[in-house]
């Protein structure tokens, strides 16, 4: 086959899949309300301290990120913690996900060259979700959100032995937010030659 016949078949079911799918590329109403985690769409911002993995004391400017993606059915939240002189010293990303054929939430955390998928656990105003922290210990995110306050501590879970609270954040709602899915790349034509 010719290869510019080729690429014309190939340009035109590309076009023709993104005009199929271009009607479900904004969530609806009804699915962003299905997603448990909507009330954490939006942009955050206020305070974290905490003790760092080098056992000193830190305090942040923290702010989030949180948005729906795949027609609600995936929440996408970036983490951005700041120094006082605004210089960027933590930055995590994290993907959250409902896996219908499990019957299983779970999160992909990504930070500091890290990555991880892990379990995880809507509650009515917040989560859950947990990550190995060394043999036999884990550090468990535990988010509560009253009204236009995210409130979120870490802590450290030994087994046997007490949890201890390693990180502290609270932060206010700023506002709405189009992230991440606004300004998509949309479909473009292609003029025959």
């Amino acid at each position: 086959m010719n290869r510019r016949i080729a690429m014309k078949i190939g340009a035109t079911m590309l076009f023709a899949s993104a005009c199929a799918t271009q009607s479900l590329s904004q969530p609806s109403s009804s699915q962003l309300a299905d997603n448990p985690l909507s009330f954490m769409f939006g942009e955050w911002s206020g305070t974290a301290k905490g003790v760092g993995y080098d056992q000193k004391p830190f305090e942040i400017t923290q702010t989030e990120r949180v948005g729906p993606m795949l027609n609600g059915g995936v929440t996408v939240i970036e983490g951005r913690g700041y120094s006082d002189s605004s210089d960027l010293v933590f930055n995590a990303f994290a993907i959250v996900s409902y896996d219908k054929r499990r019957k299983i939430w779970e999160i992909r955390s990504y930070t500091d060259g890290h990555a991880g998928t892990f379990p995880f656990e809507p509650m009515d105003n917040g989560y859950v979700w947990s990550t190995p922290a060394g043999k036999d210990a884990v550090m468990r995110y535990t988010a509560k959100f009253e009204g236009d306050t995210w409130h979120q501590i870490g802590e450290y879970v030994p087994k046997p032995g007490e949890a201890r609270v390693t990180f502290e954040m609270t932060l206010n709602r700023i506002g709405d937010t189009g992230w991440p899915s606004e300004d998509a790349v949309r479909p473009f034509t292609f003029k025959n030659e």
